[in-house]
């Protein structure tokens, strides 16, 4: 049978598609000139950004974006420099706007989320909504036919036509519905028709850019194995053209953009860091590199306007940014970064003939806004500012550093100064690990680290091993080094600031969220000697209860696999369990509506503190997610924040 999932925030999310139109309230007035030293309110940090994501339409006449309105995240469309009211679309509470983007210029698409009670476990299911501009009219795609997953979008078309290719699965009770199958699918109606049916273990499908399935990955949970499929059409059956075991260190060179001549562009790391490069189909045969960056990893590509050649890449060293290939990009971004000077300028999104654009401006420092740019006209315009607030005023200082962990091993490190201390020395610190643990840190703007600069703490963010975007031997440094070498490299950071001159080594806290909230929980249990104080935001204090919860119906025995590989020993390094070896006070907030890290990770850690009558407090924010997507817990979390440091390691 085909199991049939309800839930009654699928309804309210429907009901909330006919939210009234509300113009946000305007910008406050810009600082003036004299006020550019004075301290800036902790409401500013809090205060949500003005815009999340924004995507042009394919006539660049309107935007989408998720925007702050009274004081939480809205989907807003709105046309560009006047015109009608914009159209706002909430969610129910418990509900995750995850994505959206334009199929045409009358109709979008939504990628929604929510928690569910199934079998006695509680899983994460997604789904997709078609929406028209106006936001007065939706389609539910498919809900009541689908499984877990259903909203994995393949293709657009290119023709002004409302269709799609959508990735789905069928149901969960049989494995043929659990394998997804790939519909066409008018949003605008929300009828869909079956282009190619599950099969055995492939969960991830592949088009080209005329909307024809070309490739599929197989992978088997149970034998660890896997297998590229490829069709050079529709009209061809899949075949198996590359396999891989268990044992491969090599994984499966998958093709991302199929070529008008045949051949692909695939991601590689031949050489230890991941590149692109020209493969021949169907032997997957490396060609020609068309583009690598020394010592980093390329993070995507982007398309061509028509998905049949590369236009782009994406990388990050120092900081995020857009490498072009198309020439007419290229000179539009080196036009954009003569205009702004000693700030960042990069292109996010773009109408269909690419002569509109969407243009992030803003520095490490500075929050800066959002721009558009009319090819055919003289100068951008400002759509908005990040923050209405700050606007175009610069905070703290942000720079890249490098220092040797104590095996040798190069760490790079986001260092944020204090603005207000200008040449003092031996300063108060926070370490900054961030989340993941694959993710790593760049020069850009971050409201939490400035903020703690507001303060006048020093902020170091390492980049510790088996942190992403530095090759494969970097990453594989991190392996089975959760809560040891990983943490003796945030450790090393205290003692090479100290060897500065720039940190007091006694003045030392870390904070964190996610991997980073687990790091400050290991810690103040490890490592209380090095830090003062610590605080967790949305923590993992027990990874054999994470890996529970997330090997839950897809591929858990490979996640299990991961983790295991990641911490070999969950009990060794898992911090609830030696929660009598805490010594130093440690602050858990945890948000209960958290559906990446639940909340019961932070709920054990401090039942364990209390039963040791070990230094803490426990924080739980009853509408929290993992993303401070509300200003309301951002203030909270910065309030408590800064009276727990001020007790343990006053600025």
């Amino acid at each position: 049978m085909t199991t049939i999932l309800h839930h009654p925030l699928w309804i309210g999310l429907a009901l909330a598609t006919a939210l009234p139109a509300q113009t946000p309230p305007p910008a406050p007035p810009a600082p003036a000139a004299a006020d550019a030293n004075a301290p800036v309110p902790i409401t500013v940090f809090a205060t949500l950004p003005a815009y999340e994501s924004p995507r042009l339409s394919p006539n660049g006449m309107k935007v989408v974006a998720k925007q702050a309105v009274g004081g939480q995240q809205v989907l807003v469309v709105s046309d560009l420099f006047g015109g009608g009211k914009p159209a706002l679309l909430g969610a129910p509470e418990n509900t995750d706007i995850n994505w959206w983007r334009w199929v045409n210029d009358d109709w979008l698409i939504v990628g929604v989320g929510t928690q569910q009670m199934l079998y006695g476990t509680d899983v994460y299911i997604t789904r997709m909504i078609g929406i028209s501009a106006d936001l007065k009219k939706s389609n539910r795609i498919d809900w009541d036919k689908s499984g877990l997953r259903a909203d994995n979008v393949l293709w657009t078309a290119h023709d002004g036509s409302p269709r799609i290719l959508l990735s789905r699965q069928t149901g969960i009770e049989r494995e043929e519905d659990y394998n997804p199958a790939v519909f066409e699918v008018d949003v605008s109606t929300g009828r869909s028709r079956r282009i190619v049916g599950g099969r055995n273990n492939i969960y991830d499908w592949y088009a080209d850019g005329e909307g024809q399935v070309r490739a599929a990955y197989q992978y088997s949970d149970q034998t660890r194995r896997s297998a590229l499929l490829y069709r050079a059409n529709n009209n061809e059956e899949f075949r198996v053209i590359a396999r891989r075991e268990r044992r491969d260190e090599d994984g499966l060179t998958v093709p991302i953009t199929f070529r008008a001549d045949g051949s692909a562009i695939a991601f590689d790391d031949e050489g230890g860091f991941t590149s692109v490069y020209e493969v021949s189909l169907p032997d997957l045969a490396l060609g020609k590199k068309l583009y690598s960056l020394e010592g980093y990893d390329v993070d995507g590509i982007t398309d061509n306007a028509t998905e049949n050649d590369i236009a782009g890449v994406s990388v990050t060293d120092r900081h995020r940014r857009n490498v072009w290939f198309d020439p007419k990009l290229k000179t539009l971004q080196e036009n954009i970064d003569k205009a702004v000077g000693d700030r960042r300028a990069r292109l996010v999104s773009w109408d269909k003939a690419r002569d509109r654009f969407l243009v992030e401006v803003g520095a490490p420092n500075q929050a800066g806004g959002l721009y558009y740019w009319d090819s055919g006209q003289a100068a951008m315009k400002r759509v908005g500012w990040s923050s209405a607030a700050l606007q175009g005023r610069r905070l703290s200082p942000v720079s890249t550093i490098r220092y040797a962990a104590r095996d040798g091993t190069p760490i790079e490190a986001v260092l944020t100064m204090p603005r207000h201390r200008p040449g003092q020395k031996n300063l108060p610190l926070i370490v900054l690990p961030h989340g993941g643990p694959s993710a790593r840190d760049s020069e850009g703007w971050d409201w939490w680290t400035q903020y703690l600069a507001e303060l006048g703490y020093v902020v170091i963010q390492p980049n510790y091993r088996g942190s992403s975007g530095y090759g494969t031997a970097f990453a594989r440094k991190g392996a089975g080094e959760w809560g040891l070498k990983m943490q003796d490299d945030l450790n090393d950071a205290v003692t090479h600031l100290a060897k500065q001159g720039i940190a007091d080594p006694k003045r030392v806290c870390m904070v964190g969220a996610s991997y980073g909230g687990y790091a400050a929980m290991r810690a103040a249990q490890r490592d209380g000697g090095l830090y003062r104080c610590a605080v967790s935001y949305a923590g993992v204090s027990d990874l054999a209860a994470l890996r529970r919860y997330d090997s839950q119906f897809l591929n858990g025995r490979t996640i299990g696999d991961w983790l295991r590989k990641q911490a070999p020993d969950f009990q060794t390094v898992s911090p609830r369990f030696h929660a009598a070896e805490f010594s130093t006070p440690i602050l858990l907030m945890h948000g209960k509506q958290d559906k990446r890290v639940p909340v019961a990770q932070s709920r054990m850690l401090a039942a364990e503190l209390k039963r040791a009558g070990k230094a803490h407090r426990y924080v739980e924010q009853p509408l929290g997610d993992h993303f401070f997507s509300r200003s309301e817990d951002r203030l909270q979390f910065l309030r408590e924040m800064t009276d727990f440091l001020k007790a343990h390691n006053p600025a």
